[in-house]
């Protein structure tokens, strides 16, 4: 298959959450950046109408972004709307009459995960498949077992090239960012190892519960819903050597030899955790064992990073909200001036959300004749985030085929394989209080490495 442009968009679930909050507002910023100049036909069932589907998405601008009169009126002159039950023939027939002359459509199926194989399957019955692509929504399987199927059943119908599984966290800048900052930079290359790195942190905190989707996270939980994904891509890219090539699998390949080199997670590398109250919200079950924190120690094997421990911790109802990677670096082998300073005063901090920034823990000497040093911090850049929304850039890349920031089915693959020894409450949910840190279980798989580091909260100096 070419690398051509996507000549169609084919959204199905387009009134649903997803769209709502999501990608009816990067549609619309595509068509006023002039990058969505082509027919876009919207699949549910919701027995609506296109207005209908008009006003649900004007309402949809109105509250997340604006709505922009003249992009809208280029939106909708592409729109067109197919009301149909995803099971019946007839709705991929009308799909492909709709689609007239395209030849290469992008669908992009925002349907839960079990409806996958039997809408690839109409698309292909249909003659919609041929020469087209498809953009399927996380969670992609729910364990190791279940996304080797959802492959097979895709594989089926599209090949991999043709496949692109979104994971909006790589469409984020801070994210690319750390790509970017680890190999645009000489000076980072001799000291990003196991000889000078004493130990990483990942930190993802929301200082909200889980917002009326009691229903919805019962069937996930924290460690499916973002450590399997969004954390250990993060952690690819953090720790993952400089791509070979310049082509979109080049950073790929790298991302996938380090995924696959995580060891698999064993019942002592994981404390769970589930925030008071949790079992109060609807669609909860009373006795819910289901997790909203935690707390994982990783290891990866390679040359590079053996013996450097690996924390990463996910939770809801912590003190903030904020996602933040601290690196911290080994102590120089000598005391050198008698301070005994304490570990941690040597690192690099990147602060990936809500606000962003890039920055180094130093000591630097007191003025003064006596030789006193204190903890500074050095920052490289810091603003307020925002920047181009995820699923913009993301859309547009899949449109131009270019997969560079989706996940392939090898590494999804791997991530599965390391969560999956602790899927399915194989330990404890310890309780938690809201506003705090989470268990104080937790706090004994960092206990060699001084504990865990708390970010400060957004706009205020760490």
């Amino acid at each position: 298959m070419t690398e051509e442009h996507s000549d169609a968009l084919v959204f199905f679930g387009i009134t649903g959450d997803l769209a709502y909050k999501q990608v009816i507002p990067a549609l619309q910023a595509m068509a006023a950046d002039g990058r969505l100049d082509v027919p876009i036909v919207g699949v549910a069932k919701s027995g609506w109408d296109l207005d209908q589907l008009k006003a649900h998405m004007r309402q949809s601008l109105q509250e997340h972004g604006g709505v922009d009169e003249a992009a809208l009126t280029k939106l909708f002159a592409r729109l067109q709307y197919i009301d149909g039950d995803y099971g019946d023939p007839t709705t991929f027939d009308r799909l492909r009459k709709a689609l007239g002359a395209a030849a290469r459509p992008l669908h992009y199926l925002a349907i839960p995960p079990s409806l996958f194989g039997s809408v690839a399957a109409s698309l292909a019955e249909s003659g919609c498949a041929k020469n087209a692509r498809v953009v399927v929504e996380k969670p992609f399987g729910r364990d190791l077992a279940s996304a080797r199927e959802l492959n097979h059943t895709l594989h089926q119908y599209f090949p991999e090239s043709s496949i692109f599984r979104i994971d909006h966290y790589l469409g984020k800048e801070p994210v690319q960012n750390l790509l970017y900052f680890r190999f645009a930079n000489s000076f980072l290359e001799p000291i990003w190892t196991r000889s000078w790195v004493e130990t990483i942190q990942i930190t993802m905190a929301e200082s909200f519960g889980v917002q009326g989707r009691g229903r919805f996270y019962e069937e996930t939980g924290a460690i499916r819903d973002v450590m399997q994904n969004h954390m250990l891509q993060v952690l690819a890219l953090l720790t993952m050597e400089a791509p070979v090539g310049n082509d979109p699998d080049a950073v790929r390949d790298a991302k996938s030899l380090l995924v696959k080199s995580i060891r698999p997670l064993t019942p002592e590398d994981v404390v769970r955790g589930q925030f008071r109250g949790y079992r109060d919200e609807p669609g909860v079950a009373p006795d819910s064992p289901v997790e909203t924190f935690a707390a994982v120690r990783l290891h990866i094997d390679t040359w590079r990073w053996s013996d450097v421990p690996i924390f990463i911790r996910v939770g809801k109802c912590l003190p903030i909200t904020t996602t933040e990677v601290w690196a911290e670096l080994k102590r120089p082998p000598q005391d050198m001036f008698h301070e005994n300073v304490p570990i941690g005063a040597n690192y690099y901090r990147f602060r990936l959300s809500p606000t962003v920034a890039t920055a180094l823990g130093a000591r630097s000497k007191v003025p003064g004749e006596h030789m006193v040093g204190e903890d500074v911090e050095l920052t490289v850049r810091e603003h307020p985030g925002g920047g181009a929304p995820p699923y913009e850039r993301l859309l547009g890349d899949a449109m131009e085929g270019d997969a560079t920031l989706f996940a392939r089915e090898d590494t999804v693959e791997a991530a599965w394989s390391v969560v999956d020894p602790i899927l399915d409450n194989v330990t404890p949910a310890f309780e938690y209080d809201q506003n705090t840190w989470g268990p104080e279980e937790a706090s004994g798989l960092v206990r060699d490495i001084g504990g865990w580091h708390n970010p400060a909260p957004p706009n205020v100096d760490a």
